[in-house]
Protein backbone atom coordinates (compact mmCIF):
# COMPACT_ATOMS: atom_id res chain seq x y z
CA UNK A 1 0.00 0.00 0.00
CA UNK A 2 1.35 3.65 -1.03
CA UNK A 3 1.95 6.29 1.15
CA UNK A 4 -1.25 8.21 -0.68
CA UNK A 5 -3.12 5.03 0.02
CA UNK A 6 -2.70 4.69 3.52
CA UNK A 7 -3.10 8.62 3.73
CA UNK A 8 -6.78 8.80 1.92
CA UNK A 9 -8.17 5.56 4.02
CA UNK A 10 -6.98 7.80 6.92
CA UNK A 11 -8.81 10.92 5.73
CA UNK A 12 -11.93 8.28 5.07
CA UNK A 13 -12.60 7.58 8.48
CA UNK A 14 -11.87 10.40 9.54
CA UNK A 15 -14.77 11.53 6.97
CA UNK A 16 -17.21 8.82 7.91
CA UNK A 17 -17.29 9.33 11.87
CA UNK A 18 -17.49 13.19 10.99
CA UNK A 19 -20.57 12.65 9.17
CA UNK A 20 -21.97 10.07 12.16
CA UNK A 21 -21.34 13.00 14.32
CA UNK A 22 -22.90 15.43 12.28
CA UNK A 23 -26.01 13.39 11.20
CA UNK A 24 -26.51 13.38 15.54
CA UNK A 25 -27.84 16.59 15.47
CA UNK A 26 -31.37 14.72 14.24
CA UNK A 27 -31.09 13.30 18.02
CA UNK A 28 -31.24 16.46 19.55
CA UNK A 29 -34.75 16.60 19.35
CA UNK A 30 -37.94 16.77 22.01
CA UNK A 31 -36.50 13.23 23.47
CA UNK A 32 -33.17 14.68 24.23
CA UNK A 33 -34.90 17.42 26.24
CA UNK A 34 -37.08 14.85 28.08
CA UNK A 35 -33.34 12.58 28.77
CA UNK A 36 -31.87 16.17 30.07
CA UNK A 37 -34.65 16.85 32.11
CA UNK A 38 -35.45 13.63 33.46
CA UNK A 39 -31.93 13.05 34.78
CA UNK A 40 -31.93 16.97 36.24
CA UNK A 41 -34.77 16.28 38.38
CA UNK A 42 -33.59 12.91 39.58
CA UNK A 43 -32.83 12.81 42.64
CA UNK A 44 -29.77 9.93 42.62
CA UNK A 45 -27.11 9.44 40.19
CA UNK A 46 -27.22 8.49 36.41
CA UNK A 47 -26.11 4.75 36.06
CA UNK A 48 -24.77 3.79 32.85
CA UNK A 49 -23.97 0.18 31.26
CA UNK A 50 -22.90 -1.32 28.17
CA UNK A 51 -20.84 -4.72 26.82
CA UNK A 52 -17.87 -4.07 25.11
CA UNK A 53 -16.73 -1.30 23.22
CA UNK A 54 -20.50 0.29 24.41
CA UNK A 55 -18.79 -0.24 27.97
CA UNK A 56 -15.99 1.88 27.18
CA UNK A 57 -17.46 4.56 25.93
CA UNK A 58 -20.11 3.75 28.49
CA UNK A 59 -17.33 4.78 31.59
CA UNK A 60 -15.90 7.77 29.31
CA UNK A 61 -19.34 9.41 29.59
CA UNK A 62 -19.40 8.63 33.76
CA UNK A 63 -16.13 10.09 33.76
CA UNK A 64 -17.77 13.70 31.72
CA UNK A 65 -20.55 13.38 33.77
CA UNK A 66 -18.82 13.47 37.10
CA UNK A 67 -16.44 16.22 36.18
CA UNK A 68 -19.20 18.20 35.32
CA UNK A 69 -21.08 17.88 38.38
CA UNK A 70 -23.99 15.33 37.36
CA UNK A 71 -22.99 12.27 39.71
CA UNK A 72 -22.65 9.04 37.99
CA UNK A 73 -21.30 5.36 38.09
CA UNK A 74 -20.50 2.67 35.44
CA UNK A 75 -22.34 -0.65 36.28
CA UNK A 76 -21.41 -3.73 33.56
CA UNK A 77 -24.37 -5.32 32.77
CA UNK A 78 -23.09 -9.33 33.63
CA UNK A 79 -21.96 -8.57 36.83
CA UNK A 80 -24.87 -6.60 37.72
CA UNK A 81 -27.02 -10.14 37.33
CA UNK A 82 -24.41 -11.37 39.43
CA UNK A 83 -24.75 -9.10 42.57
CA UNK A 84 -23.55 -5.50 41.36
CA UNK A 85 -27.53 -4.85 40.92
CA UNK A 86 -27.39 -3.62 44.25
CA UNK A 87 -25.75 -0.60 43.15
CA UNK A 88 -28.61 0.94 41.67
CA UNK A 89 -31.71 2.43 43.80
CA UNK A 90 -34.46 3.58 43.04
CA UNK A 91 -33.88 7.53 42.61
CA UNK A 92 -30.80 6.52 39.91
CA UNK A 93 -31.71 6.97 36.12
CA UNK A 94 -29.81 4.21 34.03
CA UNK A 95 -28.71 4.89 30.45
CA UNK A 96 -28.51 1.35 28.39
CA UNK A 97 -26.40 1.62 25.20
CA UNK A 98 -26.26 -0.99 22.74
CA UNK A 99 -26.11 -0.22 19.27
CA UNK A 100 -27.80 -2.99 18.07
CA UNK A 101 -30.71 -2.94 20.61
CA UNK A 102 -30.34 -6.23 20.87
CA UNK A 103 -26.98 -6.92 23.35
CA UNK A 104 -27.83 -10.35 25.40
CA UNK A 105 -26.75 -9.01 28.51
CA UNK A 106 -28.40 -5.69 28.22
CA UNK A 107 -31.82 -7.50 27.22
CA UNK A 108 -31.49 -9.53 30.67
CA UNK A 109 -30.58 -6.60 32.40
CA UNK A 110 -33.95 -4.65 31.44
CA UNK A 111 -36.69 -6.78 33.92
CA UNK A 112 -34.27 -6.44 36.68
CA UNK A 113 -33.85 -2.55 36.30
CA UNK A 114 -37.62 -2.29 35.59
CA UNK A 115 -38.47 -4.00 38.88
CA UNK A 116 -36.36 -1.39 40.50
CA UNK A 117 -39.01 1.51 39.10
CA UNK A 118 -35.83 3.28 37.64
CA UNK A 119 -36.22 5.97 34.62
CA UNK A 120 -34.67 3.80 31.82
CA UNK A 121 -32.94 5.88 28.40
CA UNK A 122 -31.84 3.76 25.57
CA UNK A 123 -28.96 4.78 23.61
CA UNK A 124 -29.31 2.71 20.60
CA UNK A 125 -28.71 2.71 16.70
CA UNK A 126 -32.21 0.11 16.24
CA UNK A 127 -35.42 2.88 17.23
CA UNK A 128 -37.31 -0.48 16.41
CA UNK A 129 -35.40 -3.14 18.53
CA UNK A 130 -36.54 -4.15 22.06
CA UNK A 131 -34.28 -2.03 23.80
CA UNK A 132 -35.90 0.99 22.31
CA UNK A 133 -39.09 -0.29 22.80
CA UNK A 134 -38.71 -1.20 26.53
CA UNK A 135 -36.92 2.15 28.06
CA UNK A 136 -38.73 5.59 28.75
CA UNK A 137 -36.74 7.25 26.81
CA UNK A 138 -34.96 6.51 23.51
CA UNK A 139 -31.80 8.11 21.86
CA UNK A 140 -30.61 7.44 18.36
CA UNK A 141 -27.17 6.70 18.05
CA UNK A 142 -27.49 4.96 14.27
CA UNK A 143 -25.12 5.61 11.76
CA UNK A 144 -25.06 4.90 7.92
CA UNK A 145 -22.14 3.30 7.94
CA UNK A 146 -19.06 2.48 10.41
CA UNK A 147 -15.58 3.60 9.43
CA UNK A 148 -14.66 -0.15 9.33
CA UNK A 149 -14.62 -1.64 5.84
CA UNK A 150 -16.51 -5.22 7.16
CA UNK A 151 -18.95 -3.33 9.53
CA UNK A 152 -17.34 -4.91 12.07
CA UNK A 153 -15.17 -2.90 14.33
CA UNK A 154 -17.26 -0.02 15.87
CA UNK A 155 -16.08 2.97 15.04
CA UNK A 156 -18.48 5.67 14.03
CA UNK A 157 -21.36 4.85 16.02
CA UNK A 158 -18.77 4.88 18.94
CA UNK A 159 -18.03 7.75 18.30
CA UNK A 160 -21.48 9.03 17.89
CA UNK A 161 -22.26 7.06 21.23
CA UNK A 162 -19.55 9.69 22.53
CA UNK A 163 -20.39 12.73 21.09
CA UNK A 164 -24.11 12.54 22.57
CA UNK A 165 -23.18 11.41 25.94
CA UNK A 166 -20.74 14.89 25.98
CA UNK A 167 -23.52 16.72 24.56
CA UNK A 168 -25.77 15.21 27.54
CA UNK A 169 -23.35 16.59 30.04
CA UNK A 170 -22.54 19.79 28.99
CA UNK A 171 -26.41 20.37 28.69
CA UNK A 172 -26.63 19.27 32.16
CA UNK A 173 -24.36 21.43 32.92
CA UNK A 174 -25.31 24.09 31.65
CA UNK A 175 -29.21 23.88 32.91
CA UNK A 176 -27.16 23.15 36.43
CA UNK A 177 -24.99 26.54 35.79
CA UNK A 178 -21.84 24.80 36.85
CA UNK A 179 -19.06 27.12 36.71
CA UNK A 180 -15.60 27.40 36.74
CA UNK A 181 -15.41 27.63 40.29
CA UNK A 182 -17.11 23.72 40.56
CA UNK A 183 -15.15 22.77 37.96
CA UNK A 184 -12.17 23.73 39.89
CA UNK A 185 -13.69 22.46 43.27
CA UNK A 186 -14.05 19.01 41.15
CA UNK A 187 -10.20 19.09 39.52
CA UNK A 188 -8.44 20.55 42.80
CA UNK A 189 -5.06 18.38 41.54
CA UNK A 190 -5.70 19.28 37.90
CA UNK A 191 -3.75 23.09 36.60
CA UNK A 192 -7.53 24.27 35.85
CA UNK A 193 -8.36 23.71 38.95
CA UNK A 194 -4.81 25.43 40.61
CA UNK A 195 -5.48 28.74 38.73
CA UNK A 196 -9.31 28.83 39.95
CA UNK A 197 -9.07 28.04 43.53
CA UNK A 198 -5.72 27.65 44.90
CA UNK A 199 -5.23 31.03 47.03
CA UNK A 200 -2.06 32.67 47.85
CA UNK A 201 -2.09 31.88 51.73
CA UNK A 202 -1.54 28.34 51.02
CA UNK A 203 1.47 28.17 49.02
CA UNK A 204 3.29 31.54 49.75
CA UNK A 205 6.42 31.69 52.10
CA UNK A 206 6.21 32.42 56.08
CA UNK A 207 7.95 32.98 58.85
CA UNK A 208 11.64 32.90 60.00
CA UNK A 209 11.83 31.88 55.71
CA UNK A 210 10.82 35.64 54.98
CA UNK A 211 13.61 37.55 54.44
CA UNK A 212 13.40 41.08 56.08
CA UNK A 213 15.91 43.93 57.40
CA UNK A 214 15.51 47.09 59.18
CA UNK A 215 15.39 50.47 57.55
CA UNK A 216 19.00 50.99 59.57
CA UNK A 217 20.80 48.03 58.60
CA UNK A 218 23.82 47.85 56.55
CA UNK A 219 24.38 46.70 52.90
CA UNK A 220 26.18 44.01 54.17
CA UNK A 221 23.51 42.89 56.09
CA UNK A 222 21.05 42.98 53.20
CA UNK A 223 23.35 40.71 51.15
CA UNK A 224 23.69 37.94 53.88
CA UNK A 225 19.82 38.49 54.18
CA UNK A 226 19.45 37.87 50.31
CA UNK A 227 21.95 35.30 50.18
CA UNK A 228 20.80 33.51 53.32
CA UNK A 229 16.99 33.25 51.87
CA UNK A 230 17.77 32.58 49.02
CA UNK A 231 14.91 34.81 47.04
CA UNK A 232 16.87 37.29 45.23
CA UNK A 233 15.10 39.52 47.51
CA UNK A 234 14.51 41.18 51.26
CA UNK A 235 11.63 43.10 52.32
CA UNK A 236 13.00 46.69 54.27
CA UNK A 237 10.68 47.04 57.30
CA UNK A 238 9.89 50.23 59.57
CA UNK A 239 10.53 49.97 63.48
CA UNK A 240 7.19 48.36 63.60
CA UNK A 241 8.10 46.14 61.37
CA UNK A 242 5.55 47.50 58.68
CA UNK A 243 6.68 47.22 54.99
CA UNK A 244 8.67 50.03 53.21
CA UNK A 245 10.51 49.09 50.50
CA UNK A 246 12.05 46.23 48.61
CA UNK A 247 15.77 45.35 47.83
CA UNK A 248 16.33 42.60 45.01
CA UNK A 249 19.44 41.21 43.61
CA UNK A 250 18.66 43.29 40.60
CA UNK A 251 19.15 46.45 43.00
CA UNK A 252 22.67 45.51 44.13
CA UNK A 253 23.58 44.73 40.55
CA UNK A 254 23.02 48.02 39.58
CA UNK A 255 24.02 49.62 42.38
CA UNK A 256 27.45 48.25 42.30
CA UNK A 257 27.53 49.46 38.26
CA UNK A 258 27.45 53.09 39.67
CA UNK A 259 29.76 53.12 42.55
CA UNK A 260 31.99 51.04 44.82
CA UNK A 261 31.48 53.55 47.36
CA UNK A 262 28.64 51.38 49.31
CA UNK A 263 29.81 50.00 52.85
CA UNK A 264 28.14 52.80 54.37
CA UNK A 265 25.25 52.73 52.82
CA UNK A 266 21.84 51.54 54.79
CA UNK A 267 19.10 49.27 53.26
CA UNK A 268 16.85 52.60 53.61
CA UNK A 269 19.58 53.66 51.09
CA UNK A 270 18.96 51.36 47.99
CA UNK A 271 15.71 50.19 48.53
CA UNK A 272 12.79 50.21 45.94
CA UNK A 273 9.67 52.07 48.21
CA UNK A 274 6.48 51.38 47.61
CA UNK A 275 6.85 47.56 46.44
CA UNK A 276 3.84 45.70 44.71
CA UNK A 277 2.22 43.91 47.03
CA UNK A 278 -1.02 41.47 47.67
CA UNK A 279 -2.89 40.09 50.41
CA UNK A 280 -3.10 36.25 51.10
CA UNK A 281 -6.95 35.45 50.17
CA UNK A 282 -6.09 36.56 46.26
CA UNK A 283 -6.01 33.77 43.97
CA UNK A 284 -2.01 32.28 43.17
CA UNK A 285 -2.76 32.73 39.29
CA UNK A 286 -3.48 36.16 39.92
CA UNK A 287 -0.22 36.99 41.40
CA UNK A 288 1.12 35.20 38.78
CA UNK A 289 -0.22 37.66 36.50
CA UNK A 290 0.71 40.52 37.94
CA UNK A 291 4.44 39.11 38.39
CA UNK A 292 4.08 39.17 34.16
CA UNK A 293 2.78 42.41 33.89
CA UNK A 294 5.18 44.04 36.35
CA UNK A 295 8.48 42.29 35.00
CA UNK A 296 9.07 40.80 38.54
CA UNK A 297 10.15 37.33 40.39
CA UNK A 298 8.55 38.05 43.82
CA UNK A 299 5.74 39.37 45.20
CA UNK A 300 5.52 40.61 49.24
CA UNK A 301 2.28 39.39 50.95
CA UNK A 302 0.99 41.74 53.60
CA UNK A 303 -1.82 41.78 56.15
CA UNK A 304 -4.31 44.83 57.04
CA UNK A 305 -1.20 46.76 59.32
CA UNK A 306 1.26 46.45 56.10
CA UNK A 307 3.54 43.95 57.58
CA UNK A 308 5.08 41.12 56.00
CA UNK A 309 3.31 37.91 56.37
CA UNK A 310 4.44 35.75 53.25
CA UNK A 311 6.32 36.02 49.64
CA UNK A 312 5.69 34.83 46.85
CA UNK A 313 8.05 33.74 43.55
CA UNK A 314 7.34 33.15 40.28
CA UNK A 315 9.47 30.05 39.88
CA UNK A 316 7.33 28.27 42.63
CA UNK A 317 4.00 29.41 41.06
CA UNK A 318 5.36 27.95 37.71
CA UNK A 319 6.35 25.11 39.20
CA UNK A 320 2.61 24.45 40.09
CA UNK A 321 1.74 24.27 36.62
CA UNK A 322 -0.64 27.65 37.10
CA UNK A 323 0.40 29.57 33.40
CA UNK A 324 -2.62 29.41 31.37
CA UNK A 325 -2.58 26.79 28.61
Amino acid sequence: MSSNQIIDNGKEVIRIEAQAVSDLQNSINGDFVIAVETIYESHGRVVLTGMGKSGLIARKIVATLNSTGTAAIYLHPTDALHGDLGMVRKEDVVILISKSGATEEISNLIPMLKRLEVKLIAMCGNKNSKLARECNIFLNISVKEEACPYDLAPTASTTATLALGDALSVALLKKRKFTEEDFAFLHPGGSLGKRLSLKIKEIMITGDRIPKVGVENSIKDVIFEITGKRLGMTCVVDVKEKLVGIITDGDLRRLLERTLEIKDLKAKDIMTGKPKVLKADYLASFALQQMENYKITSLVITDDQNHPEGIVHLHDLINLGLQSR
